[in-house]
């Protein structure tokens, strides 16, 4: 794969991201689009294959990936789901793409893109073991073990945010309770301030007591959820990403003041929390190292 350059896709609710890279990661060429509303399967499709068109005019690129919000098969051809865009359902994207444009094409959940792409070039590169969580508009994760992207069975592990964080809390889309998205994502936040997370995040730089007291039961929350996490896969970093993470000075000492009440030193020798490194360009970096990994190119 000599100086192959591949495309990397990240597809969201309200924004579309694309990039060609080179093999090392360096973007060579990115587009931002609005995603067509409503977000059917075959309207994104329609504005990726155009977009593709614009990024790799001279056909260079020789693979694919894309990230979509939700979970993918195993074997990276099918969205299976995307709780927030209409008629997303066993969507055969791959095969639809690689009918269009003649790449190989993979598909992976964005979070896990994300993921990979902190653990590639971002906050991550310097770990093997590490945990990602994504706090938007909902609350994504990833989990790379020894290196890699850890999947599970069907494709489906790593939705950190769909943990039960309270038994009796709001109901979740996932048709979880009081799951862990429930407290921490900026719908969340919304929903119990009425306030937006940057508002919250520039009343508490200027002083505000609500504000930080807010930020303050936040990072109490986070850590609480995270604890859960640390027991059971003990890694040697979490990434903290997302909209929300913009605000992490604020929650990270009560987030983690109350991981180290809750977490035995043992499963959490060395631990670092760090924010994510790459923002909004993470999700199509993960995914064009994923187009790099496709077999036989």
């Amino acid at each position: 794969m000599v100086n192959s350059q591949v495309i990397g896709i990240d597809v969201g609710g309200t924004a579309i991201k694309l990039g060609r890279f080179s093999q090392d990661g360096t973007c060579l060429k990115s587009l931002t689009l609005a995603t067509p509303q409503p977000a059917t399967p075959a309207a994104v499709l329609a504005v990726v294959v155009d977009a593709i068109a614009q990024i790799d005019p001279d056909n260079q690129a020789v693979a694919i990936g894309v990230g979509t919000p939700g979970p993918a098969d195993a074997a990276g051809r099918i969205a299976k789901i995307a709780i927030n865009l209409p008629d997303w359902y066993e969507v055969p994207l791959a095969d639809w793409l690689e009918a269009k444009t003649g790449k190989p094409t993979i598909v992976a959940n964005d979070a896990n893109c994300a993921g990979l792409g902190e653990t590639w070039l971002g906050a991550g590169r310097h770990f093997q073991n590490l945990i990602l969580l994504t706090l938007g508009t909902g609350v994504g994760g990833a989990i790379i073990i020894d290196g890699k992207l850890f999947i599970g069975h069907q494709g489906a592990a790593g939705e950190l945010g769909l943990i039960t964080f309270n038994p009796d809390g709001p109901m979740c889309k996932s048709g979880n309770q009081g799951s862990l998205e429930q407290y921490t994502s900026v719908t969340a936040i919304r929903r119990y301030t009425g306030k937006e997370p940057a508002e919250l995040g520039a009343l508490a730089q200027a002083g505000d007591p609500k504000a930080l007291t807010f930020w303050q039961k936040y990072g109490k929350e986070l850590g609480t959820g995270l604890a859960s996490l640390i027991y059971v896969l003990t890694p040697e970093a979490i990434v903290i990403g997302g909209g929300v993470y913009a605000s992490f000075k604020f929650f990270f000492p009560a987030m983690q003041a109350e991981i180290e009440r809750r977490v035995m030193p043992t499963s959490r020798v060395g631990l670092q929390i760090l924010p994510a490194e790459l923002g909004n360009t993470a999700g199509m970096l993960g995914a064009a190292k994923l187009a790099l990994t496709i077999r036989n190119l």
